[in-house]
């Protein structure tokens, strides 16, 4: 629906997770008997999570633990752990950078180069653990390092930006040909960050395995406020859905829709499927591990760009296992940990009994949903509030 927003101009309504509720189906099932697995091109995974690639979330070594616990970790090879040799002496350095200081530090410490045997000693690392590599790479500099991460067994790529198009236009430089580079590359392509239909549609139409959908809504992105764009997270994974059911009709080919950034909760991540999501990209409530390298801080991937800076270094702090927070037990009530506990328990009292059969249920706007009866919790502070 469309609102004037003034005489020139109109605009759809749009939604975020907050804004939003699932709505109880007629059934409800056993928890033992939900499945939330899903396949991302010819491997299949325990745990529809994916750990952003942001350096005070993934290392080798969370990698391996997120592998293990059928997760995805995704490795920033324009990071720390590509840069320095000795990446826990920088990380340390960034954790203890005044609030004042924490951008500009930021920023003359990612001046440092990336190093190509860096890159292949990192994908190795994750690889001797015996679980999936996976890794990005900005579109910038994707053609530059691909081969060395390919060559160190690199087993998914992942080409994220701040906004990545399928059409990027260019008078300074070569762009990108997704479709081209997609299809001579021999391993699984998820593209994003996208949150339109026409953007998630054109991308789907490069031949990535996956889309990533959101544009600002992360705990530690400043785009919105920056350069004014963004779509709330519940509309854009909603148009997105829309553009792959459009691309399955149109090629036959099933792509997946992974809502990236915008959920701190097991409800957040709930929602975010029953509105067409296959899986979530996670980047602040997995900082919260204790296994986490950035010592209970969180920045994104724009936060030290040298000219315009996208977001900044948020603490978080560390206050459960990886495990924990992935699967439990549970020992706080507000759904910040046993994040997939809770997705399960959510498919089962809503009687759906896989991904895909939850992406049917019903939703509905539910502006009261976050306070209504949460007045004590509020005034304690505890809970919900």
């Amino acid at each position: 629906m469309e609102v004037e927003i003034g005489r020139g101009k109109k605009g759809r309504r749009a939604y975020g997770l907050d804004d939003i509720a699932i709505v109880p189906s007629r059934r409800t099932r056993d928890n033992a008997d939900i499945d939330i697995s899903w396949s991302l091109g010819d491997l299949k995974l325990d745990l529809p999570c994916l750990a952003s690639a942001m350096d005070g979330v993934v290392d080798p070594k969370v990698a391996g633990i997120m592998g293990k616990l059928g997760g995805l970790a995704v490795l920033n090879l324009e990071g720390i752990q590509t840069r320095y040799e000795n990446a826990d002496e920088q990380l340390e350095k960034i954790a203890s950078l005044p609030r004042e200081e924490a951008t500009a530090g930021l920023q003359e410490i990612y001046r440092e180069p990336i190093k190509e045997e860096l890159i292949t000693r990192r994908i190795r690392e994750i690889k001797e653990q015996g679980v999936i590599a996976a890794a990005s790479l900005t579109p910038q500099r994707v053609t530059q390092y691909y081969e060395t991460a390919l060559e160190a067994g690199l087993d998914v790529l992942v080409i994220q930006g701040t906004v990545v198009s399928a059409e990027h236009v260019s008078t300074v430089v070569e762009p990108l040909n997704l479709k081209k580079f997609i299809a001579e590359i021999p391993v699984p392509v998820i593209v994003g960050g996208c949150a339109s239909y026409t953007t998630a549609l054109h991308l789907m139409r490069t031949g990535a395995v996956g889309v990533l959908v959101g544009v600002g809504p992360g705990a530690a992105c400043t785009t919105r406020g920056v350069l004014g764009i963004g779509v709330p997270q519940a509309t854009a994974v909603a148009d997105a859905a829309a553009a792959r059911v459009q691309h399955l009709l149109e090629t036959g080919k099933y792509v997946n829709v992974i809502a990236d950034g915008g959920m701190r909760t097991g409800g957040d991540i709930a929602k975010a499927i029953a509105c067409g999501a296959d899986a979530v990209m996670i980047g602040s409530p997995l900082s919260r591990a204790k296994e986490a390298p950035g010592r209970g801080y969180h920045w994104g991937m724009a936060t030290f760009h040298p000219e315009l800076p996208r977001g900044t270094r948020v603490k978080t702090n560390q206050v459960a296992t990886l495990e924990e927070i992935l699967v439990g037990p549970a020992r706080e009530n507000d759904g910040t940990l046993n994040l997939f506990g809770a997705l399960v328990t959510s498919m089962a009292t809503c009687g759906y009994e896989n991904i895909q059969a939850f992406q049917k249920a019903e939703v509905m706007v539910a502006p009261a949903l976050q306070t209504e009866g949460k007045k004590l919790q509020r005034e304690q502070d505890v809970g919900m509030g």
